[in-house]
């Protein structure tokens, strides 16, 4: 029980501090017109970190959402050697960056509430 504490506590700093370097990364290293306004809200690594979730939110439509997860993708090296370069890990995760619907939910659930 404690040993899987321990792992589950370690995997949530991991995801915390690939989520702060990821969104440092893109703020100051990407300069693609495609990545409008997005904000990495989370990460979920696997526990073998050879691959990682990165969940983004984008202001904007579909389009401007679409457009800014595929600068992402083909950013994805850029993103890995800031993750190599600030990370003492064993391997690099393999990026994979995905819409974060969580927003939009709790804004749809609020105007329900609010009818």
């Amino acid at each position: 029980m404690l040993a899987y504490a321990m792992a589950t506590e370690r995997m949530r700093r991991v995801n915390e501090v690939m989520r702060e370097v990821v969104a440092d990364a893109i703020a100051s290293e990407l300069d693609d017109p495609r990545i409008g306004f997005v904000t990495v809200t989370a990460v979920d690594t696997s526990p073998d970190l050879r691959s990682a979730r990165v969940y983004v939110s984008v202001l904007g439509d579909e389009a401007a959402r679409e457009s800014a997860l595929a600068a992402l993708s083909a950013a994805h090296g850029v993103l890995q050697a800031a993750i190599n370069r600030e990370l003492c890990l064993k391997r690099t995760p393999t990026l994979k960056f995905v819409y974060d619907e969580s927003l939009e939910r709790a804004q749809r659930l609020s105007d329900l509430l609010e009818e």
